[in-house]
């Protein structure tokens, strides 16, 4: 049976009631979700930093150790050089032998200058550790307060919102689809979330300009579905929001 054009306003007038009651829950939760995701990609982003730089001290530690290793290797042979120093049968073989002595005590200065040079480096990717580490274990507090702070919204409406979400799917049944259409988009355009709006003191209540006296006049009669000419919301008259209220 065809719906008449009073049934489908308060079909729309309805489903958007319940949509704005579900908006009302959804704004206690606020940025809450938001902000858990983006304090995420924060701890994760620091984690993968923390790791990083623990990579690099690892390296600089283990660079530490095969310069040591060095240092010692280059000291055998500078024993084993300088032994040989006394079994040299001329000249020659004297200057051959101090030249390897010679490039045994430049490594080991090499070497030493490295140390000095990795472990300045150590102190300061130590300081940065620190710091990271200090900043994630503040992230990881701040994202465990978000959540059980998202939680217990969650826990506290969900119940509500899912209840309405089925009353809504059951009101859109009552609503042709070129009007639902039109409702979901006008909707998805309205910053508030309002596609269908009341006279309040002779004006839209969703963008609060004023309504011609006889533009009133038609939307009170009910006889065609009339829009805003400023914002394009769909309008129905006080009473019938009245009567929505009364009903719920």
């Amino acid at each position: 049976m065809e719906q008449t054009i009073e049934q489908k306003l308060k079909a729309l007038y309805e489903l958007q009631t319940i949509h704005t009651k579900i908006d009302k829950i959804r704004q206690v939760r606020g940025e809450l979700p938001m902000e858990v995701a983006d304090l995420e990609d924060d701890v994760a982003g620091l984690e993968t930093r923390i790791q990083k730089i623990k990579n690099e001290l690892d390296d600089l530690e283990d660079e530490i150790v095969t310069r040591k290793n060095l240092i010692k290797d280059a000291q055998a042979n500078i024993k084993k050089y300088e032994a040989q120093l006394n079994d040299v049968k001329n000249n020659r073989e004297y200057d051959a032998i101090s030249k390897e002595i010679e490039i045994q005590g430049l490594d080991i200065q090499v070497s030493e200058k490295k140390i000095r040079e990795y472990g300045y480096e150590i102190a300061s990717k130590t300081t940065i550790f620190e710091k990271a580490q200090a900043d994630l274990d503040a992230r990881r507090a701040d994202l465990e307060a978000k959540k059980e702070e998202l939680g217990t919204i969650t826990a506290e409406t969900e119940k509500d919102e899912t209840e309405l979400t089925a009353q809504a799917e059951r009101a859109q049944q009552n609503i042709e689809e070129r009007l639902l259409t039109a409702y979901t988009r006008l909707r998805k355009n309205a910053k508030n979330g309002l596609a269908v709006v009341t006279i309040q003191r002779d004006s839209c209540s969703g963008c609060f300009n004023q309504i011609p006296p006889q533009r009133q006049s038609d939307i009170r009669q009910r006889k065609k579905i009339i829009v805003c000419e400023h914002c394009g919301r769909i309008l129905v008259d006080e009473v019938m929001a009245l009567e929505e209220e009364q009903a719920n």
